[in-house]
């Protein structure tokens, strides 16, 4: 076995002790190796960096002493627009405050808002405009990183499709909008508070308000109003302030209409038979038509040329037509419409004069209020219903003749009173020739006449009526032919020549006609009662003849059969003409009284007479009540109760109706009494 050496043992050392010492270099340099790796990660990331830090360096002199300039030019601008965009959210909590508690101080602040707003809205392209130049600069000349560039252009181009969407809401965060929609809501609430309904005492004491109401707003309520709408109109929400205003003031004034039940102005067509079975309605409706112009529309009218006198005539105009339609003057003229609508009849006349009385004296009223563009609906229907109420009525007054003249042809009164259309045309035409209907009617006959180019004279009114007046005599004459029993044609004259003469004299027709034509129909009142009296209840007195009736001895059973026969003749006749006549009636109280009185006269005290003389012969007999029926008394009584009027009938006069223009019948009564 070889024999080691010391030598050999020292290198042996050596050479381990060099080995353990580059192992552990090598771990050292593993470890530094390890750490210095995201130091390396780090430097690589930021060489971009420190290349575009550098990259002036390379740049062009000229480029590099340039750019200081362009960068300036371009902050300059757009720190301008940051500012104002802050000082835009320094205002948001002002805004969002309640108005109320300082109205001036908030629409000062939302002026504020609306400055800084166009300056952001006038600045902001020209700001983008010179950022986007630097950018361009920079690109050209190799001055920055074109990732910074390209970051740069990105962030701009969003801003210019931001700045070019024209959404002002963008620039504030909706601010504006806010503080407009809360200037809406104190609009509509300082309207509501302070809009209260027209108090009245009673729908009666209509015409005993003053004519023109005050403005219904406080001074300082109408100047808070303009100052909104002020705002609101610099910021394009005048129509929703309009609807707002129109939807407050009608709910008021229709508020104010409620307390007078205007149900009846929806009634249709339909609903009712003839003006008549409305004519309460007709009434009313020109007292509230009155009241609804001069008190309400008036007042609308001035509130609304105060609160938008500054925006201008037709605004405030196109404001006050809309509440008028939608509170309800529409529903007035369309009640007229309906009246002309209806059937023709002598009645209708009247109320389409009262119509049209109604619309003439609120002509000034209306021209002043409804006049404008704005109310050219509510113009267009009011000429449509005067045009209606003109044509209407005169065409009804010029038939009436005819109509009259029509009623010929028809069937007396059996019962021989004074015919319906006799009695309501003599009330009707002092109607028309009164204080009240003739001027009115003056004035639509001479508009009508006008409308056809033809000339109209008062004495054409008068003359018409005149002859209606001799054809109503022409009638009764015609009429009293028409009895088969010429008692009755004498008792039908008496009745109706009386009525004329009671009826228009002392009227305005009465005048017209003179005392002569009164006096005739006086006179032939009396002629024709005493024909009557006299062809009836003045033959029964012959009956009880008292020829033959001496008493002698030995005579008295002849002469108890004379009175008896006699007797019995007179009790037939009477039995036969007071039930013939009981359904006879005189409708005037005097002349009914006056002819009974006169047929007591006539009957009465002749029958008195004989009964005491001859009375006994008969009053033995057994069959004695068979031939003095009536007593005295009873026969008075009987006579004195002739000709009443039946309860719950009237004479009627139903005559055919050839042209349809009129109602089948006139009215049972007239109820109206004439205007004075």
């Amino acid at each position: 076995m070889a024999v080691v050496s010391d030598s050999m043992i020292e290198k042996l050392a050596s050479a381990r002790k060099s080995l353990k010492s580059s192992l552990e270099k090598s771990k050292a340099l593993g470890l530094a190796l390890e750490k210095s790796g995201p130091r390396l990660e780090e430097i690589n990331q930021r060489l971009p960096t420190l290349e575009a830090a550098v990259r002036p360096i390379r740049a062009q002199k000229e480029a590099l002493v340039a750019v200081g300039g362009h960068i300036n030019r371009a902050v300059s601008p757009a720190a301008a627009v940051l500012n104002v965009f802050d000082a835009v959210h320094g205002l948001e909590k002002s805004l969002l405050s309640d108005p109320r508690n300082d109205l001036p101080g908030y629409l000062s602040v939302l002026k504020r808002l609306e400055e800084a707003l166009k300056f952001l809205g006038d600045n902001c392209g020209l700001a983008i405009q010179w950022l986007e130049d630097i950018v361009e600069y920079l690109e050209d000349n190799l001055v920055a990183d074109d990732r910074y560039v390209s970051n740069l252009k990105k962030s701009l181009k969003n801003l210019r499709d931001l700045q070019n969407d024209g959404e002002r809401a963008r620039l504030d965060g909706g601010l504006l909008e806010a503080a407009l929609d809360k200037l809406e809501c104190e609009f509509r609430l300082l309207l509501t508070e302070n809009s209260v309904p027209l108090p009245m005492s009673s729908p009666s004491a209509l015409g005993e308000q003053p004519c023109i109401a005050p403005s219904p707003l406080p001074v300082t309520v109408i100047q808070k109003l303009q100052a909104i709408i002020g705002r609101l109109t610099a910021n394009k929400r005048l129509e929703k302030c309009i609807s707002i205003y129109v939807e407050v003031r009608s709910s008021n004034v229709r508020a104010s209409l409620q307390a007078l039940d205007l149900d009846y102005l929806e009634i249709s067509i339909s609903e009712f038979n003839d003006v008549q079975s409305i004519e309460g309605y007709i009434a009313q409706w020109g007292k509230h038509l009155e009241f609804a112009v001069k008190h309400l529309f008036e007042a609308e009218y001035k509130l609304c040329n105060d609160v938008f006198e500054r925006i201008g005539l037709d605004v405030w105009m196109g404001c006050f037509a809309k509440i008028a339609a939608q509170a309800g003057i529409l529903a007035f003229l369309q009640f007229g419409k309906t009246v002309t609508d209806s059937k023709k009849d002598p009645i209708k006349l009247l109320k389409l004069l009262d119509i049209f009385a109604s619309l003439n004296k609120l002509r000034l009223d209306f021209n002043r209020l409804f006049g404008g563009a704005a109310c050219i609906e509510i113009q267009n229907l009011t000429r449509d219903l005067i045009k209606r109420v003109i044509e209407g009525a005169a065409e009804i007054f010029w038939e009436l003749l005819v109509q009259v003249e029509l009623q010929r042809q028809t069937t007396p009164p059996s019962d021989g009173s004074v015919p319906r259309l006799v009695s309501f045309l003599t009330d009707y035409c002092n109607r028309l020739l009164g204080d009240s209907y003739k001027p009115i009617l003056t004035q639509v006959l001479v508009i009508h006449r006008n409308w056809k180019h033809e000339k109209f004279q008062e004495r054409l009114l008068v003359d018409a009526i005149l002859k209606i007046t001799k054809a109503i005599e022409h009638n009764l004459e015609t009429w009293s032919k028409g009895y088969e029993d010429v008692t009755l044609s004498n008792f039908f004259l008496m009745n109706n020549h009386w009525h004329l003469y009671k009826h228009l004299k002392g009227t305005k027709l009465g005048d017209l006609l003179g005392d002569s034509w009164l006096k005739e129909h006086d006179q032939s009142k009396d002629y024709y009662a005493a024909i009557f009296l006299k062809d009836s209840w003045g033959k029964l007195p012959s009956l009880l003849s008292r020829e033959g009736l001496m008493l002698f001895s030995g005579g008295r059973a002849t002469a108890r059969e004379l009175v008896k026969k006699r007797l019995k003749s007179f009790n037939e006749a009477f039995d036969d003409m007071y039930k013939k006549q009981s359904n006879w009636v005189v409708s005037e109280k005097d002349l009914r009284e006056k002819t009974c009185q006169l047929i007591v006269q006539a009957v009465v005290p002749v029958y008195r007479s004989y009964m005491q003389n001859y009375g006994p012969l008969v009053e033995q007999d057994p069959s004695a009540s068979k031939y003095a029926k009536y007593t005295v008394q009873t026969l008075e009584k009987m006579l004195a109760s002739l000709f009443q009027p039946k309860p719950g009938k009237y004479a009627s006069f139903n005559g055919r109706q050839p042209s349809g223009k009129f109602s089948n019948g006139l009215p049972d009564q007239y109820h109206s009494s004439p205007r004075g």
